[in-house]
């Protein structure tokens, strides 16, 4: 079927998070903290272990305590705040301002690279009258990103997890979703990388294109078969 409406994914879908290199390495140049080569090469794999960098790899292993905070860490602010920070701190670094230098960056737009073909798909739906919109498992709020890479005006709504206390795979949010684009839930495809999370969007009704979440130049072309989708 050729749906009317089309639901993103934000991060790993319509844009990728920095390398845990880069993300250490600007939260040193904003701090004017220094470490050896050898330090950083260290740090930079400690902190991808742990999964630190959200948007990132997950946890190898989730320390003790912090199970329940890692399941319903998109519910909130403070809950995506306090887990990621406390991942962090698994990771000795040599001045305590660089955990809170490191959180800050990672909602920075310059923290995040667009894949390459997201605004050409945006702006191809949007020129076919087709309503979009981000649903997102996040603790902040995105758009400030989406609007520094030029994406947020071919955007129609956003449906935020920490806004609204729900998380995907709930029904629940995407329910909400369809209902902003004025759309019944089998009128919308709902793509994503994540299957589970994303997937859940089929116990609705929509149907559901998975993506690839790979580095944002391993994959040029990854969105472009929304558009074959749609009516």
């Amino acid at each position: 079927m050729a749906y009317k409406g089309v639901l993103f994914d934000f991060s790993g879908t319509l844009l990728r998070i920095e390398p845990v290199a880069t993300w250490l390495r600007a939260a040193l140049d904003a701090t004017g903290t220094t470490m050896t080569d050898a330090e950083f090469d260290h740090a930079v794999r400690e902190l991808d272990r742990a999964g630190a960098l959200p948007g990132g790899s997950s946890p190898e292993r989730l320390p003790a305590g912090l199970e329940e905070l890692w399941r319903i860490r998109d519910r909130t602010a403070a809950h995506h705040r306090e887990l990621y920070t406390a991942l962090a701190r698994q990771v000795p670094l040599p001045s305590e301002e660089l955990y809170e230098a490191l959180y800050v960056r990672h909602k920075s737009p310059a923290a995040w690279a667009p894949y390459p073909d997201a605004a050409e798909v945006l702006g191809a739906l949007r020129d076919r009258g087709v309503a979009t919109g981000v649903v997102s498992n996040i603790g902040w709020d995105l758009r400030p990103v989406l609007r520094a890479h030029g994406l947020d005006p071919l955007i129609s709504t956003y449906v935020l997890s920490f806004e609204h206390g729900i998380q995907k795979p709930d029904p629940r949010i995407f329910e909400l979703a369809c209902r902003e684009l004025g759309l019944p839930p089998q009128d919308v495809l709902m793509v994503g990388d994540d299957r589970r999370a994303d997937g859940g969007a089929q116990a609705l009704g929509c149907g559901y294109l998975p993506v690839d979440h790979l580095p944002a130049t391993a994959r040029p072309n990854g969105l472009a078969p929304v558009l074959t989708l749609v009516d």
